[in-house]
């Protein structure tokens, strides 16, 4: 019965562009069987990756937040808060960023991943800096291929990190 309390406690917090951190989110929340929050924009992002480059690259796209939908849940219930990410010109993507802007994390554990093509920029540091009352640990940066759906992180490097969350 423990265990089942201590799980009731972790929840994947993820938004996905291209499905890569999904397919993360959804083997942790597998394999730790804890609850899953997707975060959704109310308007979603152009589905042509060049568009979104360009947008997320303007100087001041950094302090644009995009709405998100609403979320149902109660966030109160989770000490621990798996967050997921694509980096997004060298910083979490937007509505990541609203996410942690409109809902306070403060005394919250958050252990973020970002999923990208090598270049993480200053992702973590800018979760950080977005939730300065919460403990941020056990960071992880999980690589794909440029322009490709293919791991450069390997699999059992993923299932180690989840298995120590």
């Amino acid at each position: 019965e423990k265990i089942k309390m201590e799980n009731s406690k972790k929840l994947v917090v993820y938004y996905s562009y291209t499905g890569h951190t999904k397919m993360i989110a959804e083997r942790i929340k597998n394999k730790l069987n804890c609850d899953i929050l997707e975060l959704k924009p109310v308007i979603p992002y152009s589905t042509d990756y060049q568009t979104v480059v360009d947008e997320e690259q303007r100087p001041e796209a950094i302090n644009h937040t995009r709405e998100l939908q609403k979320i149902d849940i109660d966030l109160s219930k989770y000490n621990e808060i798996i967050l997921g990410f694509p980096t997004l010109w060298y910083i979490p993507a937007s509505p990541v960023r609203t996410f942690l802007k409109e809902n306070d994390l403060s005394g919250k554990i958050i252990k973020p991943f970002a999923t990208n093509a090598g270049w993480l920029g200053r992702s973590f540091t800018e979760v950080k800096k977005l939730c300065p009352n919460s403990i941020i640990k056990d960071e992880m940066n999980i690589v794909f291929e440029s322009y490709g759906d293919n791991l450069e992180t390997s699999i059992l490097e993923i299932d180690n990190w989840i298995d120590k969350l």
